[in-house]
């Protein structure tokens, strides 16, 4: 099976689903000490909604997400 590809990984997007579109995207996410991708929630809530818990800047998870995505996908 083909993974989706996708421009950008928007703040609307299930934790789950974005950590299917590449798993090295878990260590930005560990990074913020976000451990969502090993917990149930992560199946099912968006990352907004994570960061909200964390007390996490959405809009610098997502740069952060977005920029490894980019250079993971580049080079494949």
């Amino acid at each position: 099976m083909k993974k989706r590809k996708i421009k950008t990984i928007t703040k609307d997007m299930i934790i789950d689903d974005v950590i299917k579109l590449d798993e090295s995207l878990g260590d930005v996410f560990l990074g913020f000490g976000m451990h969502c991708i090993f917990c149930h929630m992560g199946m099912e809530e968006t990352i907004e909604e994570a960061a909200y818990v964390h007390q996490v800047d959405v809009d610098f998870l997502i740069k952060k997400l977005n920029e490894r995505y980019k250079e993971t996908t580049n080079k494949k």
